[in-house]
């Protein structure tokens, strides 16, 4: 299994929340991809505008016409990325995308080191940052690739499976 890594695609202007909606639901409908593709990313800035005498903080697209992918490369991810509606291509020589380096990563602030974790499967966590900031859960299911905690929550009667990032958690 290949490491994932960042590439850069570029889309018609204007899309980008388009391709990111589209690769998230083809990811959703094929599991094999969920492995493969762990995340993509439209990096947003707040900008403060002046209008009317009045500030006001809105979040504007830092790079339009750009999307990130956290994937690892092969012909079936480069092959659904590259078909999805919207996507002009990869950034890169000719057609072979190049992953983004550290140094390219840190000014967009997206953390590439893994949160160390004092829990396992079964054990009780408590949800401290988030949606579901102040739930407690047992967790069913780690997974280290996206740094992500999979625990059970009660949601409208029924027990409703959630994911939950590490650095949002913590053990009882």
């Amino acid at each position: 299994m290949a490491e994932a890594k960042w590439y850069v695609i570029h889309t018609y202007s204007g899309y980008e929340n388009k391709v990111k909606a589209n690769i998230e639901k083809t990811i959703e409908n094929n599991k094999n991809l969920a492995e493969q593709i762990l995340e993509v990313r439209v990096p947003l800035e707040d900008v403060v505008e002046l209008k009317n005498g009045v500030k006001k903080t809105v979040q504007r697209k830092m790079f339009p016409g750009y999307v990130l992918l956290n994937m690892e490369m092969n012909d079936d991810t480069w092959y659904v990325v590259r078909n999805t509606r919207g996507v002009t291509g990869f950034v890169g020589p000719g057609s072979k995308p190049v992953p983004l380096t550290e140094a390219e990563m840190k000014p967009l602030g997206i953390k590439t080191e893994n949160v160390s974790i004092d829990f396992v499967e079964g054990d009780s966590i408590a949800v401290v940052a988030g949606v579901w900031k102040d739930t407690v859960g047992i967790v069913h299911k780690l997974d280290y690739g996206k740094q992500t905690a999979t625990i059970n929550v009660e949601l409208f009667g029924r027990e409703t499976p959630v994911e939950i990032s590490f650095a949002e958690v913590r053990k009882l």
